[in-house]
Parts: structure tokens; sequence; C-alpha cells
């Protein structure tokens, strides 16, 4: 059985979609594929874990020995460690799995493209170690201030200080996912939504 070429979609949560991978990895295909089977893997998870119903799909395939090639639309869809990403790269080097990634134009069959692979993984580490640091900052300048919110009822939406949508804002501009940053301002998801929203 010849082997096949993955292809990789993730989005970090329900209220996302693929919309935006999926017409550059259908045309990706339509290009380079050159008759070989391709075969789609999706997930609705954190890249934070590698531990993903589509992902574990991918990776027994490609311990078995089915996949040629790993293709995916950015680097930080297949996971945001730089040891989960480092591991897979060596993984995918020892099993004869190239890697495609498109946004990042790389191609790890490259030496130069295994350096920027490694790079690139630092860089998604370092990226959402920053985030997180920020968000506990946002949470010691909202604590700083006095403000503490607690559970509020059902259907009440809680009146939002300046302070809590400067950084709603902020994280929001940064890349935070909304649940980290209604964790780190202590208010629900629905708030955050309309503060973001302009409500």
């Amino acid at each position: 059985m010849p082997r096949h070429i993955a292809i990789y979609v993730r989005v970090s949560s329900k209220r996302q979609d693929t919309r935006s991978q999926e017409p550059d990895l259908k045309r990706w295909a339509e290009a380079y594929a050159d008759g070989q089977p391709v075969v789609w893997y999706r997930d609705k998870a954190t890249g934070k874990n590698m531990d993903r119903p589509g992902w574990r799909k991918l990776e027994a395939d490609i311990a078995a020995g089915k996949v040629a090639k790993l293709v995916c639309w950015r680097l930080d869809r297949l996971g945001r460690t730089a040891s989960g990403l480092t591991a897979l790269f060596d993984d995918l080097r020892g099993r004869k799995v190239g890697l495609v990634s498109l946004r990042d134009g790389l191609d790890l069959e490259t030496p130069s493209g295994r350096l920027m692979a490694n790079v690139l993984a630092s860089v998604a580490a370092y990226e959402n170690e920053v985030r997180s640091e920020r968000i506990v900052a946002g949470q010691a300048v909202a604590r700083a201030n006095g403000k503490r919110w607690g559970g509020s009822k059902p259907g009440k939406r809680k009146s939002v200080t300046r302070e809590q949508i400067v950084v709603i804002r902020r994280l929001k501009r940064e890349g935070t996912p909304v649940t980290a940053i209604a964790r780190a301002v202590r208010l629900s998801r629905p708030t955050v939504y309309a503060v973001l929203a302009g409500a």
C-alpha cells in the first residue's frame, strides 16, 4: 500500500473554524501531491499538548509507516512547545517522513528547513511564555488596583472596569485565547466577548 500525504488542520476551540487554513492546503495538495493519496486529519483542541484525537490518529499512521509527508498550514498548528515540536522533527526525520509548513515556508527535507524548524519551535515556545507572563501581569495590575471579582447571578452581566477593558483588548491583540483572557481578568467569556464587540 503506497504511503500517503497527511494534511493536518487544527483550531484551538469549537468557536473557531478551519476555513482560513483549508484553501491554502487544498491548493498545495492540487499542485504538489503528484498522484499520491491525501488524507486529512483534523482537531479542535489546544496546541499546548500533543494529546488530541486527530493528532493521535496521525501519529499512529506515521508509526505504522503509512505517511510519506506531513503538511500543515503553520507550525503552531502542530504544537506550541519547543520540546514537543523538536521531538516531532526528530521523529519525522528518523522515519523519513517529510514536513511542509506552508505559511512558514518550511520543508524539513532541506538543511535550511531543518534549521528554520528548530528556530521556529523556539520562537513559538517563547511567544507562549511571554503571553502567559502578560496574563499574570494583567492579573497583578488588577489586584494591585483592588479589583476583585467573584461569581455573579446567571444572566446578570458584571460591571467591567476601565482597567479590565484595557487588559482584555491588549491581550486579544496579542493573540491570547478568550478563555485565557476571561481567566486573567476574572470575568465570564460572554462578558469578554461583549467587551471585544464594543458592547
